[in-house]
């Protein structure tokens, strides 16, 4: 029996709209949730009201949690004894937003109407969170009417506070304190918490039985997962391998100037579902649906080593230090060996590519450990045409026992290993642990196996740390005889801020200062706050010290206001956080502390970021669909290092989209590696772009690290924005790997993808075209674009330190080359190709006037003529000017709809400037920041005059896509907004047709010009809208 509850704690109400008739209201709370109901009490004759009572929801189904909805009810009671009730507005929470307590914060919903007549206004506080304790039940389900509480003196309410103090609350329960902001007094009542009584022993011993469960289930995986895991499976027939039909094809019709050599090639591949011609699979009557369908299937020999038993002594003293050594040709796999023992158990599994078999039989051979020479033990031997094959998601194959032959192939007399021998694909589950051939290092073997194995990271949740300095008090300085120039420094890991220096007359000092951090889950370190006196230049005393430990800061999803607390100041000599002593007399600093979680925090550039969502959970919406990529291979890799008098390459791939990073097996001593996995992500919003990069292994060399650097070598990457690809339709293309040099622009390969992009709902796609790009909070209180830069440098650092420690580790200049962690500093190139699309993009404007000046020139007679009729119709029927825009509008995009593009925008070397780039100019770009001058005063000027060139370079950029977004419109870049668009313009010229013109211009006057009461902080339909145009950024170099 499954102990999951879903928590709901209504904590109050806030302008709820009046409904008793004498400008108040009798609110109480409903709530629904799998078939169940629960009630609050009613708050009588109160516009604000506070509940702070909690409720247990059972979950039936734990796999179903995503897809269920929970529902609050805002009623005014009119008549207690009818039950009469009148809605008040409601808020609807979708599975996808439940989090566990850790996660969980006060979050204000905004109330819907609760009908199509009915009206509503004002928020509900809830607190929603998930909770695996069998310790706790869920709330008694009486019949609504009778679910009001009692009066505080009566014998029920006690009873319920008396179960409430013998069961104990989760852990770290933290009560909320909500803030008054209406002002009035005694609103805020005591939390009470419901739980249902059980008189049987049988429950009480059942509830023993399932706490005893749960203690031992801590460790293993959760009961429910907030991500869908798709199973990779292969059918019996799509096994078979096919040719390649590599035709080349141009990007889009203004990419016809750029080399050849740099554009994508469509390819038409058999994978694993089928074969790929023009985006659609074409499946054979054999084959069958298999969920793992975007590589090609790859046939490998596995082996799977479990143990041995009784194996015969081969040393004097009679003991056994055993290892196994697989043989198939020239390929070898050793596991770990154990030191006197003569039943060792390895349950090691060997792979071997099938394209890369150089032998009929596989040996299997025991060795003994020696110092000098290692001991032959007994051997196994396997004729590769007598081994079966696996499919999935048929079981695993079991494993036997087989007798130790010797050298000469006779049975020993003791001696038995454990085996399983069969011929599987990438999508056996024993593929991903296993021991690979092709991975296999041709130079070093004690590289660890799991850093060219293939893996798969999250990223830790990022947080905004909002500390408000506001005031100290009673500082104790050492030198009364001047004025104190006091000042705050606070510090989060390598963050480090400081307020400005006030001269205080007195020993308390005022600043009121906001600052942002960035911090991760877990969260490791603690916030540190010195007060520090400067007595003299670059000398300060410090006055005393605050630690804060971050995981006891209070977590916010909206703009509620957080209370500020006052804090005494420890000695300036603590190093660790520790209770400080009540003293009677001590300094103090009023400090206000959140995590702000209703803002995303930014560690890629917007202009191609994978994720847009708020870090609070409970704010996320459900996906709109799910992105599918196959890595299959990279051809023709420029050599990174040497390796027996030639040139070779240790490749990896790495992919990022949103939290979640992939990195494929590192494919040793091979320019043309064949990877062939198969990864899957949810999609949240379509205005985002995903990253694929290709890496270098620098473990892997001669002697020690192969660059002498220990920095894996950038070979190229591909950003690919999933508003441009069609639904449904998988795109398979082979995408050049172009990379920017000291010596200049070099092409390091290509680069096979298939990527696929499904939408489980199309209206909820199109919708949030309407929505804005980022966050609410981002517009209720906007963060500077200098903090943003900041903090995303910051959110880059933790991200590459969290990656840097996991195992295989993803370096940290791997993560910067992602995220694009320099692309903000100054370069000649980008700056002249940012100017060059602003141009491009005042190119239309400039041919308007150009085609407008032929006309007036009579350049074309009968066009002349045709223009002043219609100039004429126009000025005598005003009414059509505006259809006929809009109709022409929507004719310019059913007319490029025959040109739009039919494969995903690449990297543009002509758009980049990256091929008429001087060398003086590349060098400036590579050149490290600081610059490196010999000269103090050169140093300083160019240095200074680069961060200034940087600001105006984004600015410039930022214009162009502006201008590019507008372009985007009608180009079919994105189909799903020129068909909105395209739809509009139709709706727009039958309204504009019908409703007088006057009329429409009067109205747009007054919606103009309208009361700061009528706005909205949020941009309007049409910016997001616009904002959500693709640019041409993510095909910049």
């Amino acid at each position: 029996m499954s102990n999951l509850k879903l928590a709901v704690e209504v904590v109050r109400a806030h302008n709820l709209l009046p409904k008793d008739g004498q400008g108040s209201a009798n609110a109480c709370v409903e709530l629904h949730f799998d078939d169940q109901k629960f009630r609050t009490t009613v708050k009588e004759k109160d516009l604000d009201p506070f509940w702070n009572e909690t409720f247990y929801f059972n979950v039936s189904n734990a796999i179903e949690l995503q897809n269920l909805t929970l529902e609050a009810y805002v009623y005014n009671i009119n008549n207690k004894a009818t039950n009469s009730k009148s809605s008040l507005g409601k808020v609807r929470i979708t599975g996808t937003s439940f989090v566990p307590y850790s996660d969980a914060v006060v979050f204000n919903y905004p109330l819907e109407r609760g009908g199509i007549f009915s009206r509503s206004r004002g928020e509900l506080g809830l607190k929603v969170y998930i909770i695996d304790d069998p310790r706790i039940t869920s709330s008694s389900a009486g019949p609504l009417p009778n679910m009001v509480a009692a009066p505080p003196n009566s014998s029920s309410y006690s009873s319920l506070h008396t179960i409430e103090e013998q069961l104990p609350l989760p852990p770290q329960r933290v009560e909320e304190g909500i803030p008054d902001i209406s002002g009035s007094k005694g609103k805020k009542g005591s939390r009470r918490t419901l739980y249902n009584v059980s008189n049987s022993n049988n429950e009480q011993q059942q509830q023993q039985q399932q706490q005893q469960q749960q203690q031992q289930q801590q460790h293993q995986q959760p009961p429910f997962s907030m991500q869908s895991h798709q199973t990779m499976q292969y059918g019996v027939d799509e096994m078979r391998g096919g040719p390649h039909v590599p035709p080349g094809v141009r990007m889009y019709p203004g990419s016809s100037s750029q080399p050849t050599d740099f554009m994508l090639k469509e390819t038409s591949p058999v994978l694993g579902g089928g074969q790929v011609v023009g985006g659609v699979v074409k499946r054979s009557e054999k084959k069958k649906s298999s969920v793992y369908d975007l590589v090609e299937p790859m046939q490998f020999l596995f082996v799977r080593v479990v143990k041995a038993a009784e194996l015969p002594s081969m040393d004097p003293m009679g003991s056994l230090d055993p290892y196994v050594e697989v043989r198939l040709g020239n390929y070898k796999g050793f596991t770990r060996h154990f030191e006197k023992t003569k039943n060792p158990e390895w349950n090691t599994v060997f792979t071997f590519s099938k394209d890369r078999l150089q032998a009929s039989v596989l040996e299997v051979v025991v060795m003994d450990k020696d110092l000098i020479k290692d001991d032959f033990v007994g051997i196994v031997r396997f004729d590769l045409n007598e081994i079966p094959t696996r499919v999935p998601p048929d079981s695993p194959l079991a494993p036997e026992w087989y007798r130790l032959e010797d050298e000469k192939g006779e049975k020993v007399k003791k001696g038995e290993l454990m085996l399983a021998v069969w011929m599987g694909t990438q999508a056996d589950e024993a593929f991903s642990d296993a021991w690979h051939s092709d991975t296999a290092s041709p130079v070093d073997g004690s590289i660890p196996l799991a850093h060219i194995r293939s893996k798969v990271y999250h990223s830790p949740r990022l947080w905004y740390v909002r500390v408000n300095v506001i005031e100290a008090q009673d500082l104790v300085l050492y030198e009364r005889n001047r004025l104190p120039n006091v000042h705050v420094k606070v510090q989060i890991g390598s963050q480090v801020w400081r307020t400005k220096p006030v001269q205080a007359q007195t020993a308390n000092a005022w600043w009121n200062e906001d600052m942002m951090f960035v911090a991760a889950e877990p969260f490791d370190d603690h916030l540190v706050l010195l007060v520090e006196d400067r007595v003299g230049p670059n000398k300060e005393e410090i006055l005393g010290k605050v630690f804060v430990p971050l995981a006891t800061v209070e977590r916010r999803a909206d703009d509620r206001i957080i209370h500020s607390k006052w804090f005494n100041l420890q000695k300036p000599n603590t190093t660790e956080v520790e209770e400080t002593k009540k003293d009677k007399f001590s300094s103090r600093v009023h400090l206000r502390i959140c995590l702000d979680g209703g803002y995303h925090v930014l560690d890629e550039s917007t202009h191609y970021s994978s994720d847009l969502r708020p870090t609070a959970k409970q704010l996320w919406k459900p996906p709109i669909g799910v992105l599918e990529l196959g890595i299959l291979n990279a051809d023709a890799l420029t050599p990174m290092k040497t390796r027996n008098n030639r040139g070779t390459s240790d490749t990896y791939c790495v992919a990022k989209y949103g939290l979640k990073w992939v990195r494929t097996r590192t494919i040793t001593d091979n320019l043309n590696p064949k990877y062939n996995e198969q990864y899957t992500w949810e999609v949240f919003d379509p205005s985002t772009v995903l990253t694929i990069g290709v890496f270098d292994n620098s473990l892997i060399g001669e002697k020690g690290p192969a660059n002498g650097t220990n920095k894996d070598i950038k070979i190229g990457k591909v950003r690919i924005r999933i508003s441009t690809l069609e639904t449904g339709r998988v795109y398979t293309h082979s995408y050049p790997l172009l990379v920017l040099h000291p010596s200049g622009l070099k092409k390091m390969g290509e680069l096979h993808l298939a990527i696929r992009f499904s939408c489980t709902s199309m209206l909820n796609m199109m919708s949030l075209y309407s929505r804005p790009l980022l966050p609410k909070m981002h517009y209720i209180r906007p963060l500077s674009v200098a903090q943003l830069d900041t903090l995303r440098y910051h959110a880059v650092n933790i991200l590459a330190a969290r990656l840097s420690r996991a195992e295989p580790p993803l370096r940290k200049e791997v993560v910067e080359y992602m995220t694009d962690a320099d692309s903000h500093l100054w370069s000649m190139r980008r700056s002249k190709a940012n100017f060059l699309r602003l141009m491009s993009v005042f190119n239309g404007i400039f041919s308007v006037g150009k085609w407008f000046g032929e006309i007036c020139v009579w350049k074309n007679p009968i066009t002349t003529v045709l223009v002043h009729i219609l100039f004429s119709m126009l000025i005598f029927v005003p009414e059509l000017i505006l259809p006929t825009l809009f109709l022409y509008l929507f004719l310019i995009g059913a007319w490029n709809h025959r040109f739009r593009a039919k494969y995903p925008p690449h990297m543009n070397i002509r758009l980049s400037c990256a091929d008429s780039a001087l060398p003086d100019e590349i060098d400036e770009e590579f050149d490290p920041f600081p610059s490196g001058r010999s000269f103090d005063l050169v140093r300083m000027r160019y240095d200074r005059l680069r961060s200034v060139a940087g600001r105006i370079q984004t600015v410039v950029g930022d214009v162009a896509s502006q201008g590019e977004r507008i372009q985007a419109v009608l180009s079919w870049r994105d189909p799903r907004a020129t068909v909105i668009f395209m739809a509009f313009c139709v709706v727009a010229a039958l309204v504009l047709y019908v409703v007088p013109l006057q009329l429409l211009i009067v109205a747009a006057g007054m919606y103009g010009m309208r009361h700061p009461k009528f706005r909205h902080r949020l941009p309007p339909v049409p910016v997001n809208f616009f904002r959500r145009l693709p640019a041409r950024t993510d095909s910049m170099l």
